[in-house]
């Protein structure tokens, strides 16, 4: 059995799905009755947990997890007042508790999550930045303690794989893209709609587009299938552990970007015009992810460039797949 925490937020349902499509055994966990119901309906195995209370891990199985995939956790700024020990409790003790169910349990393998803001300062594209980069992160901004949490439940994992032999990874993710409720990202702790989310709306209705700042500076960002079939290589992977870069590994430029989405977005006749807008600042740095390490131990090949990813974003939303979930997470 496979144990998922956060199995209610967008890359959870996935995996949920895709695990379940290769016949593994999921027991999906959460906390909102929103998620009980969306599992329940589709037959799917479901227990409450919040990570940071102790005693709810008791409700778990006992014995028969093989693998735990933690998903669970605070985002920056996502609520309007969110203190540090927020952070704190959520995303480090939290993780804890999940390592030491893992720990008396004899649960073996535990795969993470990381932001890529732990090395921020040091992004750059060529060459692309290492997994094993040491950290460099700003110590001021809404990500400043999200990262310090994130970094402390990192080096926890890193801790027990050393302590007690857990087989724990760690994938440090870019923007991670596809159908789904996840297109609000919060600055301040006020909800803003993200720059992909700005074209796909433009484009979709034929309004110009503007692209701020530098339009051939180059992003690595990476779509929610090729994520999840990360987690399932590494989960059958013996020898994956510590921190993997998990993005697509290529540069696409904000101009590559914008025509990619016009070209495929924009109805036909009504071509949304790309206005760049270098005049505006935007201040996220170039880069890309160096994935050669976990090409090597588990054999992770993403399968969509970014184009595919608009493509098959439009299917899932004609397929209607997720459509009661992102309702579900928007009314919650």
């Amino acid at each position: 059995m496979i144990l998922i925490t956060g199995a209610y937020g967008f890359i959870g349902v996935y995996l949920v799905d895709e695990l379940r499509r290769q016949g593994h055994q999921v027991l999906a966990t959460g906390r909102r009755g929103a998620a009980a119901r969306y599992f329940q309906r589709r037959g799917i195995p479901y227990a409450t947990l919040d990570i940071t209370r102790e005693e709810d891990f008791r409700n778990l199985p006992q014995q028969g997890v093989d693998a735990v995939v933690h998903l669970a956790g605070l985002l920056p700024a996502n609520v309007e007042r969110c203190e540090p020990q927020d952070y704190i409790r959520v995303n480090v003790l939290g993780t804890l508790n999940l390592l030491e169910y893992c720990r008396a349990q004899g649960v073996r393998k535990m795969l993470a999550t990381t932001s890529y803001a732990d090395v921020l300062n040091a992004w750059r594209v060529e060459p692309p930045t290492a997994a094993d980069t040491p950290r460099d992160f700003r110590l001021t901004g809404d990500h400043a303690m999200y990262v310090v949490s994130k970094n402390a439940a990192t080096d926890a994992i890193l801790h027990y794989n050393a302590e007690y032999r857990l087989q724990g990874s760690i994938f440090r993710l870019p923007p991670v893209l596809g159908y789904g409720p996840h297109l609000t990202i919060y600055v301040d702790g006020k909800p803003q709609k993200s720059g992909f989310q700005v074209f796909m709306e433009k484009a979709e209705s034929g309004q110009p587009i503007e692209i701020w700042g530098d339009p051939s500076a180059v992003r690595d960002v990476v779509y929610v299938k090729d994520v999840v079939q990360a987690f399932v290589k590494a989960l059958r992977s013996e020898v994956a552990q510590g921190v993997y870069n998990t993005s697509s590994g290529v540069g696409v430029t904000l101009q590559q970007q914008a025509q990619t989405i016009v070209n495929v977005r924009s109805p036909k006749g009504t071509r949304s015009e790309i206005i760049p807008r270098p005049d505006k600042p935007n201040n996220l740095k170039p880069y890309v992810l160096d994935i050669s390490s976990a090409q090597r131990d588990f054999d992770y090949q993403p399968a969509y460039s970014f184009y595919d990813m608009i493509m098959d974003y439009g299917r899932e939303e004609l397929a209607g797949t997720y459509t009661e979930f992102i309702q579900s997470r928007r009314e919650a």
